[in-house]
């Protein structure tokens, strides 16, 4: 179902826009979490360790073709906004070719490179070939995320959050029905948890695609008009490449931060495994309202609306501050009983480091809150770079403090090197949008 932000309340819309985003985020998570919970109760610890050492390596792929798709999406709302739907279906067919190529590269070269990847990141031995299978088998399916990340993005940008979280509910359930079969029933371990996550993510990518042609003229693009807008192209290249490498650049700081964690021994990486998903859980509805106050950005700066993007960043922030609030005190408070999800024996130390951890993060929190808001808001006006460099420089804090901190610490220790980085974001991200907001501001009044 379309949305035109470009009238009606502000509020109103952020909140239809961000919480099937939540929604759908949470099941997305959920299966993810899933895997390392049965994972964790059938097979055992270094099957949950293998998970998590797999699954920066796999984030850093799989949310460049979410920057991808992410980065178009901002494109296509702004000339939805505008009322150019002839541009609008020229850009989704630009990167749907664009983007098909090269998740088909990255799975190639993914499959290739993975064990010199695990041997440059200090993966123990003894775990070395479970990860590598895990890796291959999760690689295989990429142009199936690719497919469902594009189509969900379409939708997005037209102010339909709700209809992709259909797909991605169903996809969640399926991957756990499927985890049950491989894992528990066939005895499958990790490479059984790997091939739920393609098949699911395989047939949600398909559903979504039948229901555009069938529902969605608008994003039903003909097989004979698919084509590469050379005019376009340049836009979308810039838009796409500076959110994938936004995301390639946390997660590959995520990577570097495993590899601070893997000397520390098989119980501390299980541990790291388990808090990162919990950290997961608290960021996506983080950042999906800092997705809604990007769409909404994107459409009213196509329309023209500036006073309305304005309001959008107060409404936004505040709603990131009240979401802190309460996912703080909930994670502090059940901190220990979700650390046994994770593990079989409730005396296993993974448990202690992981509660530890949390309870220390709970406080944290808030500022992720603070740098997604604001990045939404930039993201909107088109200031992809910006954005990008505030993501570069948060992840250097957070990585060469990690280096000095975890060793002295241990896993405590990461939790403190994410506020470092989260300051040294903040303290690039807020300047800026000053600046901006002052250039904006003369020119309204010219």
């Amino acid at each position: 179902m379309k949305s035109d932000m470009t009238k009606g309340g502000i509020r109103a819309h952020l909140v239809r826009f961000a919480v099937p985003l939540i929604l759908g985020n949470i099941f997305q998570l959920t299966y993810n979490a899933v895997d390392s919970i049965i994972v964790g109760k059938f097979v055992g610890n270094q099957a949950q360790a293998a998970i998590g050492i797999s699954a920066p390596l796999m984030n850093v792929i799989i949310f460049f073709i979410v920057g991808i798709c992410n980065g178009t999406s901002v494109l296509m709302s702004e000339y939805f906004g505008a009322g150019d739907h002839r541009k609008f279906r020229r850009e989704v067919s630009t990167a749907m070719i664009v983007g098909i190529v090269f998740a088909l590269c990255i799975a190639l070269a993914t499959c290739i490179f993975v064990r010199p990847v695990l041997q440059l990141i200090r993966t123990p031995d003894e775990i070395m070939d479970i990860t590598a299978g895990y890796l291959r088998i999760v690689c295989a399916g990429l142009v199936f995320t690719f497919l469902y990340n594009i189509y969900a993005a379409t939708l997005r940008s037209i102010g339909d959050a709700r209809t992709p979280i259909y797909f991605l509910i169903f996809s969640s359930v399926l991957n756990v029905a499927l985890d049950l079969v491989f894992v528990v029933g066939l005895k499958a371990g990790v490479y059984g948890a790997a091939l739920a996550t393609v098949i699911s993510q395989g047939i949600s990518s398909v559903l979504c695609m039948i229901y555009i042609r069938r529902f969605v003229p608008l994003l039903s693009i003909p097989r004979g008009e698919m084509t590469v807008d050379r005019a376009l192209l340049k836009d979308t290249i810039h838009y796409s490449w500076s959110t994938g490498m936004q995301k390639i650049t946390l997660n590959v700081g995520k990577v570097l931060v495993q590899s601070c964690v893997n000397p520390l021994g098989v119980d501390t990486i299980a541990a790291f495994n388990a808090v990162t998903r919990v950290d997961d859980f608290v960021f996506q509805p983080e950042q999906s309202i800092g997705s809604a106050m990007t769409t909404f950005a994107a459409q009213n700066r196509g329309a023209g609306n500036q006073e309305r993007v304005e309001k959008s960043l107060k409404t936004g922030m505040l709603m990131e501050a009240v979401y802190w609030l309460f996912i703080g005190t909930l994670i502090y408070l059940v901190s220990t009983p979700v650390m046994h999800l994770f593990v079989s024996d409730a005396e296993n130390a993974v448990v202690g480091l992981g509660s530890n951890y949390l309870r220390t993060m709970a406080f944290f929190y808030l500022l992720p809150a603070m740098t997604n808001g604001l990045q939404g808001y930039i993201r909107g006006w088109g200031r992809m770079n910006v954005c990008l460099m505030a993501t570069f420089l948060q992840i250097v804090g957070r990585v060469t403090s990690a280096y000095i901190l975890v060793p002295r610490m241990g896993l405590e220790g990461i939790a403190y090197s994410c506020l470092i980085g989260w300051i040294v974001m903040l303290a690039y991200e807020v300047p800026y949008y000053l600046w901006l907001r002052g250039k904006l501001d003369c020119r309204k009044n010219l």
